[in-house]
């Protein structure tokens, strides 16, 4: 039977490569995101559907789910993955964009799991994976809404999965150390610029500093989108609730 996903902030990075492994593997992906060019031309490379969200508005969240199951008339496996950063001290971090990133990054995430779970519960083997960060974990200074907004998943997972488990619905948290994607790329030319070292020596000794595999390298999304892609699979069908840590020891220390 085929399987029907959706992807928040599929246009690129993680999310796109969730989107691309998926369609690998026959299961029709629903690329939600706000970039309206980059979004429909990753649907239509996919062979999917898109779908413009706001999604720190509740009813873009609403209407969502209802266009996949319009399209579909199912849905099987709902990825958690829109976000955004932004770095500042706790006393200048502007009130308008911590509502924001809590909006995006914690709301949503409940609200599109509130909206999907007939549909979840309904498929039998539904799926729900979030998307954290080594920062739902630990935390580092200048992040507090983003670590706010990740630390706050593990519990809405926990719940879910709780919750989910007697209809067979499973609830996994992600959480990854740096990621290459452009948002980081981004923070890599800042950090080069800012400490006058090369975007190489940024990613060995500021990104890879408190990892302790010897290649020091960043992640691809590539890399977390086989990690979804096996949550989502029959195979991993007893793992719930669990925090999925892929941060090459980070938070061993």
């Amino acid at each position: 039977m085929t399987r029907v996903a959706l992807i928040t902030g599929a246009a690129s990075g993680i999310g796109r490569a969730c989107a691309a492994k998926f369609a690998q593997q026959n299961i029709k992906v629903v690329i939600v995101d706000f970039q309206a060019d980059q979004g429909q031309q990753v649907a239509q490379e996919l062979q999917g559907f898109f779908v413009q969200a706001d999604l720190t508005q509740p009813e873009d969240c609403r209407q969502a789910i209802d266009k996949t199951v319009e399209q579909y008339g199912q849905l099987d496996i709902l990825v958690n993955n829109a976000g955004f950063q932004h770095i500042d001290t706790v006393a200048d971090f502007p009130e308008e964009t911590w509502h924001k990133m809590i909006a995006l990054m914690l709301n949503a995430p409940f609200l599109l799991t509130k909206y999907a779970w007939y549909y979840l519960i309904k498929s039998g083997q539904g799926r729900i994976v979030n998307i954290g960060s080594v920062h739902s974990l630990t935390a580092s200074p200048f992040k507090v809404g983003y670590v706010t907004a990740k630390h706050g998943l593990v519990g809405l997972t926990k719940v879910v999965a709780l919750e989910g488990g007697e209809h067979g619905l499973t609830c996994n948290l992600v959480c990854p150390s740096y990621v290459r994607t452009p948002l980081v790329e981004k923070q890599i030319l800042d950090q080069s610029r800012t400490l006058g070292i090369a975007p190489e020596e940024v990613e060995e000794k500021v990104f890879g500093g408190k990892t302790v595999i010897k290649d020091k390298r960043l992640f691809e999304p590539e890399d977390v989108a086989n990690y979804v892609a096996f949550l989502c699979s029959p195979e991993a069908w007893g793992i719930t609730g669990a925090m999925q840590v892929m941060d090459m020891a980070w938070t061993a220390h």
